[in-house]
């Protein structure tokens, strides 16, 4: 792989720098295109929606989510959908996500680009009513190598409400690795409010480029012996072309 640039090697300092100060902080509301926690600095294509659907699965419950989005104008995409939590011998929950993104700087070929995220999530029947969680997110993203690898960095804050409330800062750090084609390694790593921090692996595959997407993805606490903290998930993106007016 060539040496990154100069400029490319500031950036990755930086995002490096983000992973350090992100080892106190929490995951935000937002997440990139699946199977990412961390977000992107980017969104659908204009005019377009996918639908972005997964099952996650740890050893006392489950969650199934189905968030469909589209870019409404040429620099705009929202975001509205649901999940179904289960822990077991607890009763079900119901999670609402309403949010909207906007690109303040596009990711370039080998270059780097920034954008602002704003969301809000609705704990139902535990947390129902607005204003729910509300979350502000700022994903940088740079690309090097022949745009084969992909870093993201987050920062932002989220307003939780309930037994948890407050207002704390939010962040985490991905990484994309193109291994072909039509298959790409995911990883990233974030910290929640209470222990260590927590690692997220997997693939995704295009089954039809640019359109179909599978993955499967395993995640655990750096160090962790709680077999509850363990999960593996397996998740379905379909998008759309261009149709909206």
């Amino acid at each position: 792989m060539p040496r990154p640039a100069a400029s490319h090697r500031t950036a990755l300092r930086l995002a490096w720098a983000a992973l350090w100060l992100c080892s106190g902080l929490g995951p935000g509301a937002a997440q990139a295109a699946r199977p990412m926690i961390v977000d992107d600095a980017r969104i659908v294509d204009p005019k377009a929606c996918q639908l972005e659907t997964w099952g996650r699965r740890n050893d006392d419950g489950h969650e199934v989510w189905a968030l469909p989005a589209c870019t409404v104008a040429d620099n705009l995409e929202l975001t509205v959908g649901a999940g179904r939590l289960r822990s077991d011998g607890e009763p079900s929950q119901t999670d609402v996500v309403v949010q909207a993104k906007t690109v303040l700087r596009p990711l370039t070929a080998d270059g780097w680009g920034l954008a602002v995220m704003l969301g809000n999530v609705q704990h139902r029947p535990t947390g129902g009513g607005p204003p729910g969680d509300l979350a502000l997110n700022l994903p940088a993203s740079v690309a090097f190598g022949g745009d084969r690898v992909v870093l993201h960095a987050n920062v932002g804050l989220l307003h939780a409400r309930g037994h948890h409330g407050g207002t704390r800062l939010t962040g985490g750090l991905g990484s994309e690795t193109v291994l072909h084609p039509r298959l790409t390694l995911v990883a990233e790593s974030f910290k929640t409010a209470v222990g260590k921090p927590l690692w997220h692996l997997g693939l995704r595959i295009w089954l039809v480029p640019d359109r179909v997407q599978v993955d499967a993805t395993l995640g655990d606490r750096w160090g962790g012996s709680d077999r509850r903290d363990r999960w593996v998930s397996m998740g379905l993106r379909l998008l759309t072309p261009a149709f909206l007016p």
